[in-house]
């Protein structure tokens, strides 16, 4: 009785923000600010100069009051601003306002004669902090256009993991938010975007159609869910109010022949606006591979965004954000993929594996203001991912050491929902009422073949290995050879080696989900309470409803400048979309369970989603009015927590689940507000990623089955990261400046690292420390560790030596190395016999990089009309380091090799 009770409430909230609000909607992304500027007579002031900035964000815009007296600032983030207004013969006025909801503000501003101006004086630093319970990192336009990037395809990435504490930094483009593998969502505009968006899923909105990013790390309000490790809250550009066209054409070229084109053009008045952002580039390195030399690594990316902004009147208007983008590029190759033989020694050649995505993206949304407390919101959505891998024209090329099979896949990802919020500002409080209805459709089509000879071989000889040539366990006795126990007849007509073909296998599914939430931010004196709860209902290839209360609280000390703040989240916790049909349903069918247990068990175990709780406590602190800090304790207890595997030994990925995850640590942010043209921040973290066996959901699964409970650090855990960013533009000429990166990680855990430990029952070492029959290595009486399951290029990869002789691409080491000889250039291997998967797993050595920028962004002294120039290096002092090695979800990349890369620009 009580679970219809509350779906009738639940049923009776979406019907009021969803069906009542259809005709009557607008979008909660950002605020307005308008006013009036007037003399001590109350007459009009034309012409008069209206300032809006933020000192820590670096947010600054200026407009002119028309003949009027009117002034208009539109799409302005939410943060507390000042407002300075200015006019000759008259003494300036400055105020404070916090645009919090979009909720209209109108501020009527009145300047003094000069006769009669006042001295104000502002409180030392209390406009650097903000009274708010939430964690968050603010990134504007001015920084994003000075910081050298690392990715232009996954520019978004980059300015996150650079600009944000808790993010442990993974290859192309992709990052992990506090603990968790890729929980992040983004939010563009008020759309929600939950899917994957590293370049080797998705294609990422470009940075260049971007105004300002909100980061939030702490615990989410309840309008935020999904995915909510870390919320990327991006407001794009507009060109209402743009009443002369602005626009910036650039033209780029670099290291590995990297070339781009990039153009945006901003237009409009004050009922309307279009901005449009277009680039596109080529590479020679469009991913990070498995070698520090660029070996089979092409690619190139076109891209177009367009914002279209109509106001109908001062109560509705439009705003529409349109995106399509294309990519391609090669799958990377590694020294051992570059001259591949087939099972009898012949070349096939070198694997050729590309993959092809397009996305494309429509989100409307309609704005209507109630009055002037209260706004209206309706926003739809349809945004579609097509991924196409391409496997090699010869498929019997794509053999290698960690590919057994061949693979092609098409796959399509299309969300298509509508968001409504109602937002009530008044004395306070800030009441949000608001929910979300989306459908994810998945459709995967798989084609895949052995093309290893010995992976499914009918007969073996006496070592146990497969013999080509033999399509029957029949021939084997007469051949003198022994039939394979495991060989499975269902794959014989798919080993491409004996003369099969492909199978074709296909998946699809429709996931609904459904989202309701309230909450209120309640503003008393130095007090700050927000108050929400959020109902999430999912209805995929599994079935969860989860009611989640959000609470926040903060305290500001006006006198010290302090804000202390403590706040507690639950929310559900949902598998990932991509290839999730494949992961759930794949064992069900008989070829693709002989693949999968060809390397392990092949049980269908469908996905449960999960849920969190976490609990945060943090403070802020100004010092004077050129630093402030904030820093932050978390804790979150995940039960059924999301990772990913590959499908048989492919670069096809797929979700799967663990049993729970606890995720402690802190992260901290100092920011240094632009002083005589310095200005720069350092973001640090320590978050420990501890997961806890069994698998319990996705295609591993062994259901039924006593496994380990020990804990261990996934392959994303990192116990410290830190980036500093500088910006530094010259006194004497502002036009000139210089932007520094400098970014250390500890390094993530290498599971598949060859150590030594016999004693410990969780450690990963077992398969380098024991023979085949179960006994301790040695080596002259000494333990040993066993090399032979990595390739020469593998140990090469991972830096190793023995006895310190080297490992080359072409020369492996000896199959039997002394434990105490073993060492490596790249990753830290664990003392002998100390390895804990969860205490002291093996992981990537520490690193520092380095990136700079140079920039003169007038070089001719023009008024409109400005021509720029800018150099950047990226990894500047061209340290070989790793990102991962060997990673189960993701195999072993390095960091980018040193590029340069010059700019010559044009704006207008």
């Amino acid at each position: 009785m009580r679970q219809s009770v509350a779906q009738r409430l639940f049923l009776s909230l979406f019907l009021f923000v969803f069906v009542l609000p259809f005709a009557h909607a607008f979008q909660s992304s950002s605020g307005t600010i308008s006013g009036t500027v007037t003399d001590p007579s109350a007459a009009v002031i034309p012409g008069a100069t209206v300032e809006l900035s933020n000192h820590v964000t670096g947010y600054i815009r200026t407009v002119k009051t028309d003949a009027t007296g009117q002034y208009h600032f539109y799409n302005i983030p939410f943060n507390p601003y000042h407002l300075v207004v200015t006019d000759a013969g008259f003494a300036s006025n400055t105020k404070i306002i916090d645009v919090r909801s979009p909720v209209p503000i109108v501020n009527t501003v009145q300047l003094n004669i000069i006769e009669s101006s006042q001295t104000v004086t502002v409180e030392t630093g209390s406009d650097l902090i903000e009274n708010d319970s939430t964690f968050h990192t603010d990134v504007d336009r001015s920084t994003m256009d000075r910081m050298p990037l690392e990715s232009q395809s996954s520019s978004l990435s980059s300015i996150v993991t650079l600009s944000s504490p808790g993010v442990a930094a993974d290859s192309n483009g992709l990052f992990h938010g506090l603990g968790d593998h890729a929980e992040n969502s983004f939010s563009i505009d008020g759309q929600p975007i939950t899917d994957q968006q590293s370049k080797v899923f998705s294609n990422q909105i470009p940075s260049d159609a971007l105004q300002s990013l909100e980061v939030i790390g702490g615990a989410p309000t309840a309008e935020y869910g999904d995915k909510t490790s870390l919320i990327i809250k991006a407001t794009t550009r507009s060109g209402q109010g743009v009443t002369t066209p602005h626009g910036n054409i650039s033209f780029d070229y670099g290291t590995f022949g990297t070339t781009s084109i990039d153009g945006t053009l901003a237009y409009g008045g004050q009922n309307w606006g279009n901005f449009v952002a277009v680039s596109g580039m080529n590479s020679g390195r469009f991913l990070d591979g498995p070698e520090f030399q660029t070996l089979h690594d092409k690619g190139n990316q076109q891209n177009i965004f367009d914002r279209v902004d109509f106001q109908f009147n001062d109560a509705n208007s439009l705003h529409t954000n349109l995106q399509y983008t294309r990519s391609w590029f090669q799958t990377p190759n590694a020294f051992d993929t570059m001259n591949v033989s087939d099972q009898y020694g012949n070349p096939v050649g070198p694997t050729d594996q590309r993959s092809k995505i397009e996305t494309f993206n429509i989100a409307p949304t309609w704005t209507h203001t109630l009055n002037q407390y209260s706004v209206l919101n309706f926003g739809a959505y349809i945004r579609r991912d097509a991924y196409n891998y391409i496997p090699s024209n010869n498929p019997l090329a794509d053999l290698g050491p960690i590919q057994q099979e061949t693979v092609q896949q098409y796959r399509t990802l299309t969300n298509a929902g509508v968001h409504s919020d109602i937002t009530w500002a008044k004395g306070i409080h800030n009441v949000k009422i608001g929910g979300m209805y989306q459908q994810t459709y998945l459709r995967e089509n798989l084609d895949t073949g052995l093309v290893d000879a010995s992976l499914n071989a009918p007969c073996v000889d006496a070592d146990g290995d497969g013999v080509s040539g033999y399509t029957d366990p029949a021939q084997c006795a007469t051949a003198g050879l022994t039939a394979n126990a495991a060989f499975n007849p269902v794959l014989l007509p798919h080993d491409i080696t004996r003369g099969g073909s492909n199978y074709a296998w296909h998946g699809q599914a429709a996931i609904k989900q459904l989202a309701l939430y309230a909450q209120d931010q309640i503003t008393k004196g130095p007090w700050l309470l927000n108050l929400g709860i959020r109902g999430d209902f999912y209805n995929g290839l599994a079935i969860q409803r989860q009611a989640e209360p959000r609470v926040g609280i903060s305290y500001n000390i006006k006198q010290t400048n302090t804000v202390l703040r403590a706040s507690y989240s639950r929310a559900q916790e949902t598998p990932f979309n991509e290839n999730l049909v494949l992961s759930t349903n794949g064992c069900y069918d008989p070829v693709i369970q002989g693949i999968f247990e060809t390397l392990g068990s092949c049980v269908p175990a469908p996905f449960n989603p999960g849920f969190r709780n976490e609990f945060h406590a943090g403070f802020q602190q100004a010092f004077s009015k050129h630093l402030v800090i904030s820093a932050e304790y978390i804790w979150k207890y995940t039960h059924n927590a999301y990772d990913f595997s590959v499908f048989g030994a492919t670069p096809i990925t797929f979700p799967i689940e663990w049993k729970n995850s606890k995720i402690p640590g802190w992260m901290l942010r100092a920011s240094v507000p632009e002083t005589h043209g310095i200005s720069g921040f350092v973001v640090m973290s320590s978050v420990a990623a501890r997961f806890y066996n069994p698998q319990v959901g996705g295609v591993g699964t062994t259901p039924g089955t006593p496994g380990s409970n020990y804990p261990f650090r996934i392959d994303h855990d990192e116990r410290f990261n830190e980036s500093a960013h500088l910006q530094y533009a010259l006194p004497f000429r502002k036009s000139a400046w210089l932007g520094f990166n400098w970014r250390f990680d500890s390094g993530l855990v290498a599971g598949a690292t060859p150590c030594y430990n016999t004693t410990d029952p969780n450690t990963g070492c077992s398969d380098y420390s024991f023979d085949a029959n179960g006994n301790p290595l040695t080596l002259n009486g000494a333990p040993a560790v066993n090399l032979s399951s990595l390739t020469a290029d593998q140990q090469f990869q991972a830096g190793l030596s023995c006895g310190g002789v080297k490992a080359t691409p072409t020369s492996a080491l000896p199959d039997l190395c002394a434990a105490s000889q073993l060492s490596s250039s790249l990753l830290n291997i664990p003392t002998p016999g100390t390895s804990n998967d969860d205490h002291n797993p093996p992981r990537v050595k520490p690193r520092n990089l380095f990136d700079l920028a140079l920039g003169e962004d007038n070089l001719f002294h023009g008024d409109k009309r400005k021509v720029g120039l800018r150099l950047t290096a990226v990894n500047l002092t061209n340290k070989v380091a790793l990102y991962n090695f060997l990673s189960t979800f993701s195999g072993t990349h390095y960091v980018t090799p040193r590029s340069i890369t010059g700019e010559l620009s044009y704006s207008f």
